[in-house]
Parts: structure tokens; sequence; C-alpha cells
């Protein structure tokens, strides 16, 4: 259910709803475990010092307090309405009360996630929300907690720490562990959201709204399923350049994407549609919850250095080689140490240590080494530091530990620690954590975190922002050639109509000959480079067919194809014969296809020379709508299932770049005397492709395959195309 976004941005702020002055609670009862208890023993017991309001018309008083009947009843104002009553009550409640409470977080379940009969409640209540202009959190939700106002309107037990990050889950059961795991790691909050079903506010509001609140240093977010993908987009690439955003996306499975549609009523795209959509967004995506802990850890307690370049300081080679070996295939790199480094660290460090990077300090390190090396380190160019550590029995880990807080304070320089071990080392880790140094179990871990963070950090915000823009006179031209198609009732173009569409937008076409009404070969669409005159014409009577001196003739090998609405996938129906090598072969192939495919269109290509096949396409995205394709043809798109994704509006350098790191990006490099493909050329169609994606939303399905390529010189051309409408 869509709704109204201007009106909710403008009319009904989210700061009042986040920092209510005054609450009332629907549905509050003084038996114990019941969620209405729990809820108001929070607000009413953990320090929110605003206003209460207790509504059950049950009772007069409740937790020594006036108990009202109805929202109505109140005559004070009400910034916020916290609902926990049945949900075939909770429509008619947020009805009564719509012109004197704007503010609702619904805890009660019984909504989409139920079936079809909640679904139409969910539907309807949205439809409430957009008629009276009313903030609704959930239903179906944990609700939020506050630490900066001591609010917790949650049925989450204890508040936790106030900090930097803003905790927005559609599971309410996991924000509860969250919130309790985040408590042994370090983690502060500035806020914590429950969004259930997101009825009215979601994931993107929250982003936004978050994005202009200054306690908040980063977004971290649990989603099943993005409503409004647009707007997702939009929003994230703006917030993105600013501040991280951190997205746990569940669903990379087809049974983990069923088991979200029966949990939350949720749709849940692909995983290389999100991967695609995070990447241009500048999200960094969680690669699960374990991965979700440490980058808002880092995130939390760490700047990000836009220098890429590491170095490791250890007491221990194994770990300190693993640590090196993390780094392959990363975009972060371990630096190289200067001689003039090296010279002063080799004047104190003992003769058996490396002065390489990693650094090894040996086991018998004490706190002093830690703390020269880290000094002279730090004349080095490198942005970050990792200092890897194992409790040897003469290692004094919390004086370690100081140094190195000690070294953040003074260097600013992104630092983090591996201290591996565990009694040992608790007392260090308490130091480390309670001084904002993150620390991560294993060397892979640490390198995997530093790595997204920096390519977050690395981002040109600039780059991430692109504009529509529409060429309304190729536009309309187009939109013309569809509605044509529409009013003869189909719902595919034919060859020639999509041709003439590509070559609207630049793309350049095989040509082709179609057999006119009188089965006979027509010249209309002949091309010197394509079809010549070199053949003698035909001459075949069968079946009405008519040609003579003045038809076409075509130079061989040549393909035959049927073209049709209606039968879409021409190899399957056998509807392409390829490589026909002269007339007689022709005269065959001609009358199969019209036994085959009586009263069709039929249309002959020139066959040409196939170096690489490439699939380009269209994919209308339920959540985020066009989506460009881009893969390899033939039967490696099977097989390999080498396919990227791109996200319109995109622009050139930005397709290059996503090109030259996809797994299509072995194309684009000269290997074993293999001359490198145009990357340039193909960058340029895929823009094209993107603009006509956005300009002619009347398509529903687009294929070009295959697209032909070389690295020889020869022009690409597009062979078969595919338009439904």
């Amino acid at each position: 259910m869509g709704y109204n976004k201007t009106m909710l941005d403008s009319k009904n702020n989210l700061k009042t709803f986040f920092n209510p002055r005054s609450i009332a609670i629907v549905g509050v009862t003084e038996k114990e475990g019941k969620v209405g208890n729990v809820v108001a023993k929070n607000i009413l017991n953990i320090g929110y010092g605003g206003e209460v309001f207790l509504v059950n018309p049950k009772h007069k008083e409740l937790f020594g307090r006036r108990c009202y009947s109805s929202l109505e009843e109140i005559n004070e104002k009400v910034d916020l309405a916290i609902i926990i009553i049945p949900a075939k009550f909770v429509n008619n409640t947020i009805k009564n009360a719509a012109d004197k409470v704007k503010n609702f977080a619904i805890i009660s379940a019984g909504f989409s996630e139920m079936g079809e009969k909640g679904k139409k409640r969910e539907n309807e209540l949205a439809k409430l929300a957009e008629k009276n202009n009313l903030n609704i959190l959930g239903p179906n939700c944990l609700g939020f907690i506050n630490p900066k106002i001591k609010l917790n309107a949650s049925f989450a037990g204890g508040m936790p720490e106030m900090g930097n990050i803003a905790l927005i889950s559609q599971s309410g059961a996991l924000a509860v562990g969250f919130m309790d795991a985040a408590e042994k790691e370090g983690i502060k909050f500035s806020n914590l959201i429950s969004i259930g079903n997101k009825a009215r506010i979601n994931e993107t509001d929250l982003i936004k709204y978050f994005s202009g609140d200054e306690s908040t240093k980063a977004i971290a977010v649990y989603i099943e399923g993005i409503k409004n993908g647009r707007e997702f987009m939009k929003i994230t690439e703006k917030v993105s350049a600013k501040k991280p955003i951190i997205i746990l996306k569940a669903g990379k499975t087809e049974k983990a994407r069923k088991a979200i549609v029966s949990h939350t009523g949720a749709l849940a795209g692909s995983s290389e549609i999100i991967n695609a959509v995070f990447e241009k967004a500048g999200i960094l995506r969680a690669d699960n919850l374990e991965n979700f802990f440490d980058l808002i850890k880092l995130a939390s307690n760490s700047s990000i250095s836009k220098n890429k370049e590491a170095i490791i300081i250890t007491n221990a080679g194994g770990p300190g080689v693993l640590t090196a070996d993390a780094f392959g295939g990363k975009e972060i790199k371990l630096a190289k140490i200067g001689d003039k480094t090296k010279k002063e660290l080799k004047s104190f460090l003992p003769d058996e240590s490396s002065v390489e990077n990693p650094i090894d300090l040996l086991g018998d390190a004490q706190e002093d080494r830690y703390k020269k090396t880290l000094k002279i380190a730090s004349q080095e160019n490198a942005g970050m530091i990792i200092c890897v550590l194992t409790p040897q029995d003469q290692t004094p880990c919390e004086k370690i530990a100081h140094e190195i807080i000690d070294f953040k304070n003074k260097t600013g320089k992104t630092t983090i620690t591996v201290f591996i071990g565990g009694k040992k080392i608790i007392k260090a880790l308490d130091i480390l954590r309670e001084n904002n140094i993150p620390n991560f179990s294993f060397p892979e871990k640490a390198v995997k975190v530093l790595d997204k963070y920096y390519k977050w950090s690395a981002c040109d915000a600039s780059a991430l922002i692109q504009k529509e823009k529409i060429n309304k006179e190729r536009q309309e031209k187009t939109l013309d050639i569809i509605e044509k198609a529409k009013a003869e009732n189909r719902d595919a173009l034919l060859f020639s109509e999509a041709k003439e569409i590509m070559d609207l937008y630049g793309i350049s076409v095989v040509k082709a000959v179609n057999l006119d009404s009188r089965r006979s070969l027509s010249a209309g669409l002949a091309d010197g480079n394509d079809i010549e005159g070199t053949e003698n014409s035909i001459d075949k009577e069968k079946n009405g067919i008519i040609a003579n001196e003045n038809d076409m003739e075509v130079k061989f090998p040549v393909a035959v194809k049927v073209d049709s609405d209606k039968i879409l996938h021409k190899t399957d129906r056998q509807g392409v014969i390829l490589n026909i090598k002269n007339q007689e072969e022709l005269k065959v192939a001609i009358g199969k296809m019209e036994d085959s495919f009586p009263g069709e269109n039929i249309i002959i290509q020139p066959m040409l020379e196939i170096q690489t096949e490439l699939i380009l396409g269209i994919k209308k995205d339920a959540v985020f709508g066009p989506i460009i394709v881009c893969g390899l043809g033939g039967i490696y798109t099977e097989i390999f299932k080498t396919v990227e994704f791109f996200i319109p509006p995109m622009n050139t350098e930005k397709i290059k770049k996503r090109l030259a790191k996809s797994k299509l990006g072995f194309l684009f490099k000269e290997t074993r005397g293999q001359k490198s493909y145009n990357i340039e050329n193909l960058a340029g169609i895929i823009l094209k492709l993107a603009q006509l994606a956005i300009e002619i939303r009347e398509i529903k399905e687009f294929d070009i395959n295959p697209l032909l390529i070389y690295n020889n010189g020869k022009e690409t051309k597009a062979v078969d195309i595919k338009i439904i409408i």
C-alpha cells in the first residue's frame, strides 16, 4: 500500500514521534507477563520524564494512576499513542482518535503477517493513516527505545547505554538479541526501532530521519523486504554520502524468501539485484549477523582513512602472517615499510624481529616495544594500524592496550586490535572497549570489515547521486511505435519495430529482409554490407511465393527466423534456421517456416562472425523498477551465470567501473595475447539501455540476445531483440 510521501515528510515530522513529551499507552494492564504490563513498566520506571496517560476502559486506575477509557477522553495533548490491543480493535481506535493524536506505535500483531484477513486489515490501516496524515510505526512491532530521553517504548527489557548507532530492525526478536549482545561488544545506541510490517513508516523514512540526527554516527538496518524501492535508492544515495548505512538483508535463498513472506508479508528481491542496488547507493551490506555486528562495532568506534594502506604490528608470527593473508582479494593493501622506518625499528628490536609488514615484535614483547613501534610506524603514510596480540606468559596485555589507546588518541589513525585468547585478555578487552578501540577475535574478521568500511569511505559522494534525464522527442517517437502495436492487440514488437527503437537510441542492429505479404523477398531493408546482390534471385512459386529479377538477392550464409509476438523464444519452438549456404537451402528453410508458422512474418538475416556473445536486457524488478542486465551469452550464461546488474540512472564512468570489477571484467584485460574488448563501447550501450528503461516504462521486458562484440575493430551488433509491452 503506497502513501503520500510529501504529506508524511512536511506535515508530521518524526522528531516528535521519537522524542515525545507525552505518551498514551492503550491496552495497559497490571497482569504480569502481558505486553501491556511490560511496556507500561518500561515507560514508567526506567526514567522517562514526559507525561504518561494510561488507557483501558475496564479500569479506573492502574499503577496508582488514573486510567482513561479511550484516547478521546484525554483532554491534554498526546504526542504519541502506543497501541497494545487485539488487532480487530486497532483500526477503530486509531480512527476515533485521528484528530487528536498523529503518532501511533502499534505493537499489536494480526495484520499482513497473518494471511488475507490480516492484509485487508493492514491495507485499511494504511488508508486511514494516509487520509488523516498519521505516522504509524508497525503494526506487529516491538516498539522503540530512545536512550537519550530514557524512553523504552517497547516490551524489551532494560535501557541500553546511549551511543551513536541507530538500529532499525524489521524483526523485534532480533533487536532484543542484538541489544543484549551489544553490551558485551561495547556497542551503544542513539535509538533502537522495530518497524514490523511497515504499514506507514518504513526503513527509508527512518534512514532519512537519522541522517539529520546529530547523535547518530551510523545507521544499522536489518530488513527482510524493502518497500518503495525507487525512493529507498534516492534517499540512501544521499544519506550514505555523509553517514555509513550498514544493512543486513535477509532472503538470499528461495527458501528464505518464502519464510519472509509468511513472516511479515514482505517481498524479497533477488540477492544479486540487492547487491547492485546497495553498491550503487554506497551501502555497506553485511554478509551475515556476525559481520553485521563487526561493521557496526567498527563504524561506532572508528573513523576510516581514505588511505587504503595498513600496517600490522604483532607479537606472534603465525597470527601476523594469517592477518597478512586475509588481505588477499581486498581493496585495502599492506603498506610497504620505508627504509628509514626499517632502520629505526632495527635500532631497538631484537635481531630475530621482522621489520617488514607484518612487523613482528616477538613473543617476549613488552608495552615499550609496542609504544616505540607504534610511534615509528606512525610516520609512514598508511592510514590503518592493526595490532595483533596473543597472551604469552610474559605479555602485559592491559599495559599494551593502554599504549594502543594512547597512540590512537594522538595520531587519529584508524586503529583496531586482534587480541586472540580467552581469560588472559579479558581485562585488556574491557580497557579497549571502554576507550572505543574495536577488537576482533580473528584476523579475517578484522580485515574484512576494514575493507568494507574503506570502500564506503572511498566512494565519491558526488558520483553516487544521479538524476534521471528524459529525451522527450525520442520518448514520444518510441511510445508511438508501442501504441501502434497495442492498438493491434500485440504483446510484443516485431523485429522491424524493435530495430526502429534501437535506431532512436543509437544501438546498432543487424539488418533484416522481410518476406512481404506476397511471400516474396522485400528489398526495403537491404544493407550494402549485410545483404548484397551477389547471388542469383530466388525462383520459387510454392505456396504463392513469387520472386523475380526485381527482388532482393541474398549473400550467403544467412539465417531464417519467425518474427511474431506470439513466438518469443524462437529456438525453443524451432523458429530459427541458421547457416543457410545457398538458394536451395533457403527455399527449403522458408518452406519449413511457412509450414510451422502459417501466416506469421518471416525475416532473413546475414550470418555474422561470432567472437563473443553477450545478453543485454531490462528486468522490471517488483521493488526497484527497471534494472539493466548484462552477461555472457551462449552456453556460458547457464553454466557460469556471469551476469551483472546495473541500476538506472547511471553515468558512463560508473558503468565502466562496475564492468571492470564485475564477472565480465576479464573481457577488458589483455590476457595471453588476447586483445581487450572496448569497455567504453559496452558502457555506452548499457547507458543507452538505461535511458530506454527510464524513458519507456511501458516496456515490461527487453532482451538483446545475442549482442555480438569484437576486439578486432568490428562494430558491435545486436542480432535478436525482444520487446514485450
